[in-house]
């Protein structure tokens, strides 16, 4: 592929995974074992298992198919920090939990639906577990965010239901250290959550500055950043300035359509003082393009450089989600999803001269 610029990385294509009847809406990488997880309009889940051979060669196989019995499009997926539980979104209004069972000889057998979770009252558009695993967020159309606690034996208590948005609500986000729950909405708006001890889960801030719907949010690994992705074909970069307030630092340009997802990842960079890791993100123009970026000083907006720019990474298609995977050993691994209903894996490595 000819590209008009002389980029550090690139992009190389590790597995094109099909099987979906449909278009692939959202991929999910489990944080403790090496398995990946795809959700399609076909209300189907496909797991898919990688593996270095000999050669250190990189190789993603099918695993299983979860046919989830949601009766609508399967919308996103979370998997519960253990890697143990894996939670499902749809357009059928309702939150799917799933478990691997052991076998007769122990070993892991299939998934089963442990639990549904209903509330919302119409298409429930993300899915998210906080980092302790205690607590579960969900979104939907009927513009609210529902938080709920995890209890044994996968029983969930709805903890809150928040209604500050004013519109669909898109996709919710927990930050990766603290019970911080950030959600995005049509209504162009990001809103930030947390659980007041004497009452209940409540929005502490709202984050205004993108000029349409804002799809996608992404933490940075150390908390101190929010990006988002939205129609307004821009990524920014929001700025922790104080305990729940945020600053729009940076906005990213360069994607000529909507960016539907984005993703923060650890990277394979200099780990150097102020190194933030890598933002990859994806949409509408399906091009996936990497961002690196740096703290300089608390006063400063972020450095960034462009490590790498794939256009076509879907052929003609759209591409709905792009993540990270969070494995050690592994964050140079980013899997997409596209309207094509092919789940790529992608391994970003230095260009050699």
């Amino acid at each position: 592929m000819s590209m008009d610029e002389d980029f550090p990385y690139s992009l190389q294509q590790i597995a094109e995974l099909g099987g979906h009847e449909e278009r692939a809406w959202h991929v999910a990488w489990n944080p403790k074992r090496p398995i990946l997880a795809s959700c399609s309009a076909d209300k189907s889940v496909r797991l898919y298992t990688y593996r270095e051979d000999g050669e250190g060669k990189l190789n993603v196989s099918f695993l299983t198919s979860i046919p989830t019995g949601h009766t609508k499009t399967v919308r996103a997926l979370a998997w519960a920090p253990s890697g143990t539980t894996l939670a499902t979104a749809s357009f059928d209004s309702n939150v799917g939990i799933w478990e691997q069972e052991p076998d007769d000889d122990g070993e892991p057998g299939e998934w089963e639906c442990a639990g549904t979770l209903e509330g919302h009252e119409t298409e429930c558009k993300g899915v998210a577990y906080s980092s302790s695993g205690t607590l579960l967020a969900s979104c939907s159309r009927d513009k609210t965010v529902w938080v709920w606690e995890v209890v044994p034996d996968s029983e969930f208590e709805c903890m809150g239901v928040m209604m500050e948005h004013t519109q669909d609500v898109k996709c919710v986000a927990w930050h990766p250290k603290e019970e911080i729950l950030a959600s995005a909405s049509y209504d162009d708006t990001i809103k930030i959550y947390v659980d007041d001890p004497q009452d209940d889960w409540y929005c502490v801030s709202t984050l205004s500055g993108h000029e349409s719907t804002v799809w996608s949010l992404a933490w940075s690994p150390n908390g101190n950043y929010l990006a988002s992705a939205s129609d307004d074909r821009t990524v920014r970069i929001w700025r922790r300035v104080g305990q729940h307030d945020f600053k729009c630092v940076l906005a990213l340009q360069g994607h000529e359509r909507t960016v539907y997802s984005v993703t923060w990842g650890i990277g394979k960079g200099q780990q150097e003082e102020g190194y933030l890791g890598w933002i990859a993100s994806a949409g509408g123009d399906g091009t996936i393009r990497v961002w690196e970026l740096k703290e300089t000083s608390a006063s400063e907006p972020p450095s960034h450089r462009m490590l790498t720019r794939l256009p076509d990474a879907h052929g003609v298609y759209d591409i709905n989600s792009v993540v990270w995977c969070p494995r050690t050993g592994y964050e140079d691994l980013l899997a997409s999803a596209g309207d094509d209903g092919v789940v790529r894996v992608w391994k970003i490595a230095p260009v050699t001269v």
